[in-house]
């Protein structure tokens, strides 16, 4: 075993110890343990999607020199902003992402292990309606109970919701659409997934005790407010209750994305006014601690999505920033 396997195999072991608490495995363990990776873009989105690892869920490296690993191939625009993958129960990594600021579909691939991608994939999902602004920040997650993926995005259609017409930026009044699909091949019909009573983007969901807890971004801008709510549901496809208060304070934020490491929630989230990344941590999904000074990103990250893998699908991501 070299030493770049044996500094890979050691963060893994710490990894895992930090996500669940169990003890330190053994070699024989080596392929079960976890790493965090977090999927971003830089710039426009114009060089594709970028990967970063952690041992801690604070400080976060770049993969291959920060360089990406694939470029847009889809939509007019060719742009990859807002990636988002998870590993389903076909051992397949899924991944949706915008592809415009104005187009009506989203991106989709898949692989294996998340070096090789398949043929890229334009998904229509909005050209049924012909005054759709966009699709925005597409999500994918695996509904157990349905058995099922829902794929779930913002869109603004004007005169949809004429009671927040005036409350976003140059006319945008998004709310969260979904469909569903169990092989990436055949799509149910586009619905409505979420309507708060507010312009809202960026949702995400985690599954925690039974329930799926949506984290979203009141993206209401008349007045401001600009912050990470949560709203919670007893199914996947909702409907989801009622939005909390803020978890994010008062600056503003979005692009949350969440983990559970060891005994609490982390939720990431772009600070893109200040041009960083911020947490907050919580054990109960109630009370939030900020921890925006304890996490450290690369420069240029913008919006992705954190999630686990194995220890050896990040040693084949290490091996390609490995110096000859």
């Amino acid at each position: 075993m070299d030493a770049g396997r044996v500094l890979l195999l050691g963060a893994a072991v710490v990894l895992q110890c930090v996500a669940c608490g169990a003890a330190a495995p053994d070699a024989d363990a080596e392929s079960t343990a976890e790493a965090f990776l977090f999927s971003y873009f830089k710039g426009n989105g114009e060089d594709g999607l970028h990967l970063a690892w952690s041992a801690d869920g604070l400080k976060w490296t770049p993969l291959k020199d920060d360089t990406s690993f694939l470029k847009p191939m889809v939509g007019n625009d060719k742009l990859m902003r807002d990636p988002c993958i998870i590993q389903g129960p076909d051992g397949l990594f899924h991944m949706v992402w915008t592809v415009s600021w104005k187009e009506r579909g989203i991106g989709y691939a898949h692989s294996k292990d998340l070096i090789n991608w398949s043929p890229q994939k334009y998904i229509p999902v909005m050209e049924h309606e012909p005054a759709a602004r966009n699709c925005w920040a597409p999500e994918v997650f695996w509904d157990e109970d349905g058995e099922q993926y829902l794929i779930f995005w913002a869109t603004t259609i004007p005169g949809r919701f004429p009671a927040t017409e005036t409350a976003g930026d140059g006319g945008l009044n998004h709310r969260m659409y979904y469909v569903t699909t169990r092989d990436f091949q055949t799509f149910s019909p586009t619905r409505l997934f979420y309507d708060p009573g507010f312009n809202v983007i960026d949702a995400t969901i985690v599954r925690h005790n039974g329930r799926y807890i949506m984290f979203l971004k009141d993206e209401t801008r008349n007045p401001p407010q600009k912050n990470i709510r949560i709203a919670r549901s007893s199914r996947a496809e909702g409907p989801y209750g009622a939005v909390s208060e803020p978890i994010t304070g008062d600056y503003w934020a979005e692009g949350p994305t969440a983990i559970r490491i060891k005994d609490a929630w982390v939720v990431y989230f772009d600070k893109y006014t200040k041009h960083r990344y911020g947490a907050v941590q919580s054990k109960d999904l109630t009370t939030w601690e900020d921890i925006s000074a304890k996490v450290d990103f690369p420069a240029g990250f913008r919006h992705g999505t954190v999630f686990s893998v194995k220890a050896d699908n990040l040693e084949g991501l290490r091996r390609l920033s490995a110096k000859p």
